[in-house]
């Protein structure tokens, strides 16, 4: 979605693999992280310029391999919710170790930042913003929106054991910091509708490796009506919600169906490619997190299986399934990132 792509058609392919409209093609993305740019430096950037159809046409010498900033830092690292980050590697994001809301005595003085004005890490440019939507649009490119985050927006604020004792225990001050978090996200919702965009993106890591951090029915109590509100604005103004979220979520896909969400990128190993054909295909598109788990350990052969697999099991001729990989630091190996750019054009752009 972020790059000029020399296809014309590329926007009109993307929303017909959403909307099961049979595409022409499975729209595929590769997720590189500063930490792989620092460690490869030059021969990451030969693999990217041998592939344009994976990361659109890129220039050789046009990125700093080791320009950092914010979260990827080696730190400590405020945001502008007031969340404390702690980077052990440079080029990782870190995780968060303090938490403004940590005592609920806080929630009452607590103001969080000004959506037109401040996002996690920085400011809105918004008159930017607009004119690259624009020229997207005219370049016949996916245009989207970032919603930022939802629940993981809870225990950056709470802490995560606070905020599963506050889910299970339904703690009063739980439904205050929904209802502020709610408007800040309609807020920022009404801006991206105003520029007018064709997807909007939230992330929300809910999942673990076996299962949801809270139960399917505390997440339909306290989570899906939040998430429903959140949404519902989006779909009636025909905007798509992508939705990322880490970890197994199939137990609540017909929840996320209801609630709103057009696509979300279920990760290959916690959800298995058995359950993800069962509870997604034909309801919701998938964006498939290939196996990042499998991709420091195994073969360019078993990457080359794998994609082909997936496109067996859940593609169709209608069209619901988009791919994607991630690498995040230097232990896969170059051949196997250079395997994943050929599969995905073997298998996704023929």
């Amino acid at each position: 979605m972020e790059f000029e792509h020399p296809n014309k058609d590329y926007r009109d392919n993307y929303l017909r693999a959403l909307e099961s409209r049979k595409p022409d093609w499975i729209p595929c993305s590769f997720g590189l992280s500063p930490a792989t740019w620092i460690g490869y430096r030059e021969k990451l950037e030969d693999i990217v310029l041998a592939h344009p159809r994976i990361f659109g046409p890129q220039r050789r010498g046009g990125r700093d391999f080791d320009s950092l900033g914010g979260p990827y830092a080696k730190g400590y690292y405020t945001d502008n919710w007031g969340c404390v980050w702690y980077n052990v590697q440079p080029g990782l994001e870190g995780q968060v170790v303090g938490h403004p809301l940590e005592d609920w005595k806080a929630l009452e003085d607590f103001e969080p930042p000004d959506p037109l004005i401040y996002h996690e890490r920085g400011k809105w440019d918004w008159e930017r913003i607009a004119e690259d939507v624009e020229r997207k649009r005219e370049l016949g490119l996916v245009t989207s929106g970032n919603g930022e985050r939802l629940f993981d927006r809870l225990y950056f604020l709470r802490g995560f054991k606070n905020l599963m004792r506050d889910i299970v225990t339904d703690d009063p001050h739980l439904p205050k910091l929904l209802d502020m978090l709610q408007e800040h996200e309609l807020v920022l919702i009404r801006k991206w509708l105003e520029i007018g965009v064709d997807i909007i993106g939230f992330h929300t890591d809910i999942g673990m490796q076996t299962g949801l951090m809270i139960s399917p029915d505390q997440f339909r109590r306290h989570i899906k009506p939040w998430f429903t509100n959140i949404f519902r604005p989006c779909r009636e103004a025909g905007v798509h919600v992508y939705l990322s979220s880490d970890g197994r979520l199939v137990d609540i896909v017909d929840d996320l169906v209801e609630a709103g969400v057009s696509v979300h990128d279920p990760q290959f190993r916690a959800n298995t490619l058995e359950g993800i054909e069962r509870a997604y295909k034909g309801r919701m598109c998938i964006d498939l997190d290939l196996d990042r788990q499998m991709f420091a350990f195994c073969s360019p052969q078993d990457i080359e299986d794998q994609i082909r697999e997936s496109v067996e099991v859940l593609g169709s001729e209608r069209g619901g399934l988009m791919m994607k990989a991630e690498v995040s630091g230097t232990n896969v190996p170059l051949r196997n990132i250079e395997a994943i750019c050929h599969a995905m054009e073997e298998h996704c752009l023929p």
